[in-house]
């Protein structure tokens, strides 16, 4: 599947399969903000299955030059603020109608963040939800990274708007922001418009 124009929404209706999301989900291709001044990256594309009402899988693969990228150590699958100032892939989650949404931020380290939020960067809370479960790979061309996400009680209950992002960083401390789309002048995963997929 293609990357979504500024126009498009994707449905994806993939409800309740178990298997992973490279098996049976389409992969859809992210898009590199303008103003991205990273080296090294070619492509970024994601797949996303729901298991069910309470869970998330996100397989996220890049493609381009790893050696030129600063790629987090591994380290303790612990909770940490502040991953997107590194490589880190991310995920916003919220209801199909409504302003309150959650962003988790999944480390190729294995550490994570999770946050609710009453509105658009309003009302930042941590979000208690179990460790999320992440596995990453990394080659000489690509980096792999897969994630299972258990959602919180009041996601759990119906349809969800979903925008998927990662920020890169290379050895030159320069960053690339990918996304679906790129409603705002600037990098803003945060905008509303920017959670294209409908399950």
């Amino acid at each position: 599947m293609k990357a979504a124009s500024r126009d498009t929404i994707i449905r994806l209706s993939l409800q309740g399969r178990r298997a992973l999301p490279e098996a049976e989900a389409p992969w859809v291709d992210l898009v590199r903000h303008p103003d991205g001044e990273c080296r090294g990256v070619d492509a970024i594309a994601v797949a996303v299955i729901r298991e069910g009402p309470g869970t998330l899988v996100l397989a996220y693969r890049l493609a381009g030059a790893c050696s030129a990228l600063r790629i987090p150590a591994p380290a303790a699958a612990s909770r940490r603020d502040g991953l997107w100032r590194h490589t880190c892939f991310e995920a916003f989650v919220a209801p199909a109608s409504g302003p309150v949404y959650a962003e988790f931020n999944l480390s190729p380290s294995g550490e994570w963040a999770a946050y609710r939020f009453e509105a658009y960067r309003d009302g930042m809370a941590a979000l208690e939800v179990p460790v999320p479960r992440i596995r990453a790979r990394k080659g000489p061309d690509a980096l792999e990274l897969r994630a299972r996400l258990s959602l919180p009680a009041w996601l759990c209950s119906g349809p969800l708007r979903l925008g998927v992002s990662a920020v890169v960083e290379d050895a030159c401390g320069r960053f690339d922001y990918w996304a679906l789309r790129h409603p705002a002048t600037a990098p803003d995963f945060h905008h509303t418009e920017g959670f294209a997929l409908e399950f």
